[in-house]
């Protein structure tokens, strides 16, 4: 079983401690760092390099979204997690501009946080409809211009297609009638294509190039209430 070293950043000692909690709930999860705000985020992912860092998105100091752009900026292979109180859609997408894999609320319970995060650190987790949909608000003429990528074959589009409209890799065995490890090699292969790293970017990727949107419902996941 993998082990993740995952660094916490957040200037709340409270929030700290009830983070570390969590993550002890898990023995795939070793804290190896605390940090009280961006700048010591920064230097702490230096001197410990973590596979994963749990960043609170309002600290004193530079904040979580500047010290994300700075971490992902010189470390792209580590994984950002935004913790946070709010679910504002529009500051949480600015945090997957500057590299972060996803984000969880505070107020979510422990077992939410861990299979999550198992989730996040599998490349399986899929985004919210909020933040889908301030993607689309992002590149509202990409439909317009669709570019062909003739190396995705027909199953890999499709595939595509589901992984941009939310669907986790279950869902989308489920809807193709294969396996999850199936998806997940052919996500591979995607990826590798495309030369991307995860499944946020390939959701921006895909959505900005016109990619997505093709079949009929494609998006009642992203839409219903």
């Amino acid at each position: 079983m993998s082990t993740y070293r995952v660094l916490i950043a957040d200037d709340s000692a409270h929030a700290r401690e009830a983070v570390n909690e969590i993550l002890s709930g898990d023995a795939s999860f070793e804290v190896v760092g605390l940090a009280t705000s961006g700048e010591e985020a920064v230097a702490m992912t230096e001197s410990l390099m973590p596979d994963l860092i749990l960043m609170d998105i309002q600290m004193q100091g530079i904040g979580g979204l500047e010290a994300t752009r700075q971490i992902k900026l010189r470390y792209p292979y580590v994984k950002i997690v935004i913790i946070t109180v709010s679910d504002d859609a529009s500051h949480l997408f600015e945090a997957l501009k500057q590299g972060a894999q996803g984000y969880l609320l505070k107020n979510l319970s422990p077992s939410t946080w861990i299979e999550y995060l198992h989730a996040i650190m599998s490349d399986e987790a899929p985004l919210s409809r909020e933040l889908a949909t301030q993607i689309l608000r992002e590149f509202p003429l990409a439909a317009k211009s669709p570019e062909h990528h003739e190396t995705l074959t027909n199953r890999e589009r499709e595939i595509l297609n589901w992984v941009a409209s939310g669907l986790t890799n279950k869902e989308i065995a489920a809807e193709l009638h294969i396996s999850d490890q199936t998806v997940k090699n052919h996500l591979k292969n995607i990826l590798q294509k495309l030369h991307l790293e995860n499944r946020v970017q390939l959701t921006r990727y895909a959505i900005e190039k016109g990619l997505v949107g093709r079949k009929p419902g494609l998006f009642t996941k992203l839409w219903k209430e």
